[in-house]
């Protein structure tokens, strides 16, 4: 299997109309191995192409990218710990099913919250904080992992208050620490491409909550769901997800944007983490990347601490290794990191468009992560 197998498995699924628009990224620790855009930004047949520029909706990678990232932060700076009681934080939270429920519960999916709200959203920070520390649980926190908005919702405003700022501008602190990679460069050779230049975080690396208006066309559109008041006409720029448009678009579950080279920034830097890399600067030091990553004592969960990991079945494929991690988006994106193989795997796609199912998304990501299996 080859990258010609993994730009097939992209060719063959926009020809199925799954996905209108994609861009990838695969690296090493330090060294960039193949970055491609494919397709057009819409189904139009007059839409522009993709481009190295093109910038996506993140969707659910706002949680393992900037929610987690923020609240480890936090931990080490002694503000919070993962043992800090949920109900400490929020005066509504209160109940005995629910007074034990801590911040490393919200972070692996086991609070007991559901995955979303029943009723539609409300539109104001203060009647979500309401609804969701008032809301019956759904199981006893721990018994079970259901994955959950609703606890990462909550896990946002608690690094707002506790940081002091929101959260967008909590992930810019964090983004511009991001240290360059001053070897993340190579001659594809048989990967297809050019010589690349040497890669850093920089201006044209995007992971962000807040677009530019001068950089908000070079957004892939996405469509909102039916359930949404803003279902009338396509969003450039503007956060798919309802909940986190209506918490201003920034939202501890979703609301993060990013193009492949910015999303591949942050992940070179984590896979230099776990690879135990001690010259990184906070919150990317290795014990801290370890802790994220080592999997829930939850039954039956895969989870970590914001992260997915590795299950055969899961979008990763069956040729990452056991300590392998990463997480997905509903907007069908994803990232994968596998420490073993010292690898990242970026896709990005506006599936929301029109495009496929949940279902054939997984196939998708499956197929394109077994095809890069001997990269």
């Amino acid at each position: 299997m080859s990258v010609d197998d993994a730009r097939r498995v992209i060719g063959d699924a926009i020809e199925a109309r799954i996905f209108p628009a994609a861009s990838v990224e695969v690296g090493a620790a330090d060294r960039l191995l193949w970055s491609e855009p494919f397709g057009h930004l819409t189904f139009a047949a007059d839409a522009p192409a993709a481009s190295h520029d093109t910038i996506y909706d993140l969707a659910s990678l706002t949680k393992p990218i900037a929610t987690t990232t923020i609240v480890m932060e936090l931990i080490r700076t002694g503000a919070l710990t993962l043992e800090s009681r949920v109900a400490d934080r929020f005066d509504e939270w209160r109940g005995t099913d629910r007074e034990a429920v801590t911040v490393r519960d919200a972070l692996e999916h086991a609070s007991g919250l559901p995955a979303r709200l029943v009723d539609a959203p409300p539109q104001t920070r203060r009647e979500f904080e309401h609804e969701i520390c008032t809301m019956p649980l759904e199981y006893e926190p721990r018994a079970r992992s259901i994955y959950s908005d609703l606890g990462f919702i909550l896990l946002g405003f608690l690094a707002a208050d506790l940081g002091g700022a929101p959260l967008a501008e909590l992930f810019d602190r964090i983004t511009v620490r991001l240290p360059p990679s001053h070897e993340a460069s190579a001659d594809h050779g048989s990967l297809g491409g050019g010589r690349q230049p040497d890669r850093r975080f920089d201006a044209s690396d995007v992971l962000t909550f807040v677009l530019a208006g001068d950089r908000r066309h070079l957004a892939a559109p996405t469509r909102p769901m039916d359930q949404d008041a803003r279902r009338a006409r396509d969003l450039v720029g503007e956060v798919h997800d309802n909940y986190a448009a209506a918490l201003g678009g920034a939202a501890g579950h979703a609301g993060l944007f990013g193009n492949a080279s910015g999303v591949g920034a942050f992940a070179r830097t984590i896979l230099r983490s776990a690879r135990g890399d001690a010259s990184l600067p906070h919150p990317f030091a290795p014990g801290i990347t370890r802790l994220m990553t080592t999997k829930s004592t939850v039954p039956g969960s895969s989870r970590a601490l914001g992260w997915d990991t590795m299950l055969p079945t899961s979008s990763c494929g069956a040729r990452m290794s056991p300590q392998a991690f990463g997480h997905v988006g509903f907007t069908g994106t994803s990232l994968w990191i596998d420490p073993v193989r010292d690898r990242y795997f970026v896709l990005l796609t506006n599936r929301v468009l029109g495009g496929g199912t949940l279902d054939q998304m997984r196939t998708v990501r499956r197929a394109f992560h077994d095809a890069l299996g001997d990269v």
